[in-house]
């Protein structure tokens, strides 16, 4: 058994510099992230039409979004990467005030990151094209991210870990009780559907533009507020990792009772506020907060108190450019490049399985690009 370093020097994550050591185990975490919508759901799915094996066509169902109230595995991957934004917090906004930096001048950078991640979303939404403002999709994946992780930092600058505590259920026990006790015009108090819900309402009347879904958009503005705790659980628990003096197995342990214990409660505010990633209900912060603490728990004890790194390099690849590979759509032809390289072998591949060879060989593509440029030391930081 390998006793390596808890932390390990590496290049700057994607939300900007580190400033010092980080976490090998949160870029191999963001990498396993980022894995599933870069196209390894593809496989399953086509493993699962190919097949017809139930367990497959389960998984499959899996890297699905339910139609509204409801939890899948695909839903967990947009609030665990936010979630690890947090987690990183602690090395990045903590080390600058660390060494001397004042909050105005950190705040300055934080506000900055946010206000780009905005208008990268918008990019990715929209393209770089002249349009109509009725036309433009203002609300997006990378926007909640830069909005959540900004108002979490801010709160990180100017707040002591129990004032922070405090945002952290001020926020979604606010938003339940304000979806609670309001609704759409016309529609009964606490009303949690798509026309009805207030969070929804608000987002119809205030926000310039088109919403993804017509009368709704998951990633509106009102449901942006309790993201921010999802953002801020994160930032909790990076500082417990960098500044418990527990062993690092005993943080693991730890890590792992705390997910376990937001999953219970998920659960039973489900009752009252369906888990809805839709709507990013309390239940649902709590519910990807837990899980988000068990996978940060299991590959922080795995790789960064047991030791075993190399198994997590694919992944790591793979984080230390999520927010590239996640934007490189727009200005790279994945599936011309698959087959470019690879058509050949689906030529050669029985016709039923050739959709799966294929998108197997799309992933290989994308992850050979960021081991250039990772080899290369190129990363795309905001």
């Amino acid at each position: 058994m390998s006793k390596h370093s808890q932390h390990e020097a590496i290049p700057p994550s994607p939300l900007g510099p580190i400033g010092g050591q980080r976490l090998y185990s949160l870029d191999a975490l963001r990498g396993f992230d980022m894995f599933w919508i870069m196209g390894a759901e593809e496989i399953f799915h086509t493993l699962a039409e190919a097949t017809g094996s139930p367990a497959l066509q389960a998984i499959s169902n899996q890297l699905t979004h339910p139609a509204w109230n409801g939890f899948h595995f695909y839903d967990l991957i947009f609030p665990l990467f936010l979630f690890m934004a947090g987690v990183a917090t602690p090395y990045s906004v903590g080390r600058e005030l660390e060494k001397g930096n004042g909050r105005k001048k950190v705040l300055q950078r934080v506000i900055r990151r946010g206000l780009i991640l905005v208008l990268l979303g918008i990019f990715h939404n929209n393209g770089l094209h002249i349009k109509p403002l009725a036309e433009i999709r203002f609300g997006s994946v990378l926007g909640r991210i830069g909005i959540a992780y900004m108002f979490a930092n801010i709160i990180f600058i100017y707040c002591k870990r129990t004032t922070q505590i405090i945002w952290f259920w001020a926020l979604i026990i606010g938003y339940w009780l304000l979806l609670k006790f309001t609704s759409a015009p016309g529609f009964p108090i606490g009303d949690l559907t798509m026309e009805g819900n207030f969070a929804s309402y608000l987002d119809r009347s205030i926000l310039p533009g088109k919403l993804y879904l017509g009368i709704h958009d998951p990633e509106g503005l009102m449901s942006t507020i309790p993201a921010i705790s999802t953002g801020l659980l994160g930032i909790l628990a990076g500082t417990f990792l960098k500044t418990s003096p527990h062993k690092g197995s005993r943080k693991a342990f730890w890590l792992a009772i705390t997910g376990v214990a937001f999953i219970f409660l998920a659960l039973i505010w489900n009752l009252d506020f369906p888990i809805n990633k839709n709507l990013w209900t309390s239940s649902f912060v709590c519910l990807v907060g837990g899980l988000s603490l068990l996978l940060l728990s299991l590959f922080y004890y795995v790789i960064d108190v047991l030791g075993y790194k190399k198994w997590a390099f694919f992944f790591k690849v793979i984080g230390m450019n999520s927010i590239l590979i996640y934007l490189s759509g727009h200005f790279i032809n994945w599936e011309y490049a698959n087959n470019g390289f690879f058509q050949w072998l689906g030529q050669l591949t029985p016709l039923l399985y050739v959709p799966v060879v294929m998108s197997i060989c799309y992933v290989i593509v994308k992850w050979a690009f960021l081991y250039f440029l990772y080899r290369q030391k190129i990363f795309l930081r905001v």
